[in-house]
């Protein structure tokens, strides 16, 4: 009985691992709305090693269409500017001597399209590793099947693992349709 609760927790622990991610992947996929994590992925030279954007400045929103960055030193507005370029976001920094400025531009409705379909593929990704964790956790029941565990406890087992896994897919449907809802809000 033990053994089964272990492999009920490990496996809702990884399943919550897998919308964790996605959440963080969705983070990534810009709706319109100015936001400090559209930088999250630039890294800075800073005195030789590449660091994050968020450690050598502060970044803020004034607006909904503009992002400004503060260098924390005044002679790593070059370096930053560099960096954004070359992230390749869609981002042209202005550089004013003090800050950079990033207008974000709106979207078009074929972008916003693209976007609903990189969400829609991280979705699918995030339900693709659920049903891996579901596999495990029916392969490791199994073993214990056939190492003596009891069949009723098992096949108890088994629908547990099944109610996780339509449990987690729902969750990420869920994110998924918030997520499009977003996007497609002009």
């Amino acid at each position: 009985m033990e053994e089964i609760e272990f492999i009920l927790d490990s496996t809702k622990e990884a399943m919550s691992g897998s919308v964790a991610h996605l959440e963080k992947s969705f983070l990534n996929i810009r709706a319109g709305k100015a936001s400090p994590q559209m930088l999250g992925s630039v890294f800075v030279d800073y005195y030789g090693s590449q660091t994050p954007l968020s450690q050598v400045s502060n970044i803020s929103v004034p607006d909904a269409r503009t992002i400004t960055i503060q260098p924390y030193e005044k002679s790593m507005l070059q370096p930053i500017e560099k960096a954004i370029m070359i992230a390749n976001l869609g981002f042209n920094p202005m550089n004013n001597g003090d800050v950079i400025i990033i207008s974000v531009p709106p979207l078009t409705e074929e972008r916003r399209r693209d976007l609903v379909k990189q969400a829609k593929q991280e979705a699918e990704d995030a339900k693709i590793g659920i049903r891996n964790h579901r596999k495990d956790s029916n392969t490791d029941i199994k073993k214990l099947e056939k190492d003596g565990t009891s069949e009723d406890l098992c096949k108890k087992a088994e629908e547990d693992v099944q109610k996780l896994t339509d449990t987690f897919i729902k969750k990420i449907e869920e994110h998924l349709a918030l997520k499009e809802a977003e996007i497609m809000k002009v």
